[in-house]
C-alpha cells in the first residue's frame, strides 16, 4: 500500500470514510488486497476518530443522547433503527434494555463501538400494579 499513512486531516478523514463506504456495500473477503485495504482503513479511521471525537465513558442510553445531540443524529432515526417510534421512547427512557439486534443495527448504522452500546446500565421497572401485588399475596 504506497499510501500507507496516518489521517491527520478532516479531508483525508471524509476520503477514507468514502472509501470504507464504499466497501461496506460489497464487503471484500479476508486475506484478499481488498480485505486487507478494508481492514486497514479500518484501524486508521479508529485511530483518528479516538484522537478527535473520543466518545465520553457514558451507559448505552447517554451514548445514544450522544449520537442524537452531538453527531446529528435523531429520535426518528433510532426508531427507524428499532422497528418503531415507542420502541425508541422506551429505549431513551430507560424502560426498556437494548437487544443484541438492537445493538448490532445501531453500532453499525451509526458506527458506534459495539462495546459501548453492549455495556450494562439501569433499566427502570415499571412498578407493579396494587391489583396485581394482592393477587399474587
Amino acid at each position: 500500500m504506497s499510501d500507507a499513512r496516518l489521517i491527520k486531516t478532516e479531508a483525508e478523514y471524509k476520503a477514507a470514510m468514502e472509501e470504507i463506504d464504499a466497501l461496506f456495500a460489497n464487503l471484500p473477503e479476508p486475506g484478499t488486497p481488498e480485505g486487507d485495504r478494508f481492514e486497514f482503513l479500518s484501524l486508521l479511521i479508529s485511530h483518528y476518530e479516538d484522537q478527535h471525537f473520543p466518545i465520553p465513558e457514558a451507559d448505552p442510553v447517554d451514548l445514544l443522547r450522544f449520537a442524537i445531540t452531538d453527531m446529528g443524529r435523531s429520535q426518528t432515526e433510532l426508531a427507524e433503527l428499532l422497528g418503531s417510534r415507542p420502541r425508541a421512547s422506551e429505549v431513551m427512557n430507560r424502560k426498556r434494555a437494548l437487544t443484541l439486534d438492537m445493538i448490532r443495527g445501531i453500532s453499525a448504522a451509526w458506527k458506534l463501538p459495539f462495546e459501548a452500546l453492549a455495556a450494562p446500565y439501569t433499566v427502570k421497572r415499571a412498578p407493579r400494579s396494587s391489583a396485581r401485588r394482592q393477587a399474587l399475596t
